[in-house]
């Protein structure tokens, strides 16, 4: 069966592109990926940021490619390439890859919540209520949900600013030498910036909602940018405030660096950052429970609101038994290689299968 094609009202403006991979690409791992991609590559782990980035731009040069010449989505793809019923099966994955993104990430946040500001938080009404204010934010439709990134990018943009606290007490040698390490130590570090850094894939997923998507990967090119550059500014400033001795040790170095903001209207403004960082996890949580139900609706034919509310109660009925620091560090590892996986692996041999594909149906139609 045909699928309707979706009406222009429903669709987004190409530069909207930006504020959506923006608002997924920074989400709960700016708050700790220092100390981890530091781990292998050491101060010059901002060179590993950089490379990350770079490798990123040619896979969304693919992504669209394949978009392009299925015309659709990666569920379209997936037919395209196998057929309706394998193309489904292949498609169902990544209704659980996205179901345990939104698992990862709010579970983390809600743990900084806990050791940082209210230890006695209970995980599952804080969720409860984070998933009713989403719910009633997806039923408002894609244009919504869009509108909720583009404003949890806005709004917090200022803390960027607080960053500059740190130089003043930050000492730049440290980063010297640069490229005191091997090539494959490097790699490590953009391998430990996978999880950090993914976000772009949403858009095979939200592709047939954008109006003239071509006009929108030059949008998708410069929210790539403007993040790399982001996280490797931070960086940079990070390893100068640090010592690599004392970055070991912090769990989470950019709360750490808040402490030394002084205002004289706030004492502890990593209280206010946290706070700010709710506006920041929204769009992340929405986008993701979005596609998921996106998925269900398209390969089993489910309305997309009962799809939400199966990944929400799912949601919480998991999310509770997440109660250690082993736990949430053995889920954000098992999706950082699942992420890994999909995103610079899937999505190259996909993109070949596509390519290959087209060239064979080519060939069959002049015969």
């Amino acid at each position: 069966m045909q699928e309707q094609p979706i009406p222009d009202r429903l669709k987004i403006s190409p530069f909207l592109v930006f504020y959506l991979i923006m608002s997924m690409q920074i989400g709960i791992g700016v708050l700790g990926y220092q100390r981890v991609i530091a781990k292998d590559a050491g101060y010059d782990a901002w060179i590993s940021i950089l490379f990350a980035g770079g490798c990123i731009h040619v896979l969304i040069w693919m992504i669209y490619k394949i978009a392009e010449t299925v015309d659709g989505d990666f569920v379209t793809a997936h037919k395209y390439l196998t057929g309706n019923l394998i193309g489904k099966a292949i498609s169902s994955f990544f209704i659980g890859y996205f179901f345990l993104y939104v698992l990862a990430i709010l579970r983390t946040f809600i743990e900084v919540i806990q050791v940082w500001m209210f230890p006695d938080l209970s995980t599952f009404w804080f969720s409860f209520g984070f998933m009713i204010l989403c719910t009633y934010i997806i039923f408002g439709g894609f244009r919504t949900v869009v509108g909720t990134a583009f404003f949890g990018l806005v709004l917090p943009a200022y803390l960027l600013l607080t960053f500059g606290w740190a130089i003043k007490f930050s000492n730049f040698y440290n980063l010297l030498p640069i490229w005191d390490h091997s090539v494959k130590e490097l790699l490590m570090g953009s391998y430990n910036m996978s999880l950090t850094i993914i976000g772009f894939e949403i858009i095979p997923f939200i592709y047939p909602f954008i109006k003239e998507p071509k006009k929108s990967k030059k949008w998708a090119h410069l929210a790539v940018l403007t993040t790399t550059l982001i996280y490797t500014i931070l960086a940079v400033i990070t390893f100068a405030y640090y010592s690599e001795d004392l970055l070991a040790k912090q769990a989470w170095p950019t709360l750490t660096m808040w402490r030394i903001v002084e205002m004289p209207f706030v004492e502890r403004f990593e209280y206010i950052g946290i706070a700010n960082w709710n506006l920041v996890m929204l769009p992340n949580v929405c986008i993701a429970i979005w596609i998921s139900s996106r998925l269900i609706k398209r390969i089993f034919n489910i309305r997309q609101k009962i799809g939400v509310f199966f990944v929400v109660s799912a949601l919480l009925l998991l999310i509770n038994f997440i109660n250690t620091r082993e736990k949430i560090s053995m889920v954000n590892d098992f999706f950082g290689k699942i992420g890994f996986g999909f995103t610079f692996i899937y999505i190259p041999l996909l993109f070949v299968a596509i390519m290959i594909a087209k060239r064979v149906k080519k060939k069959v139609k002049k015969k």
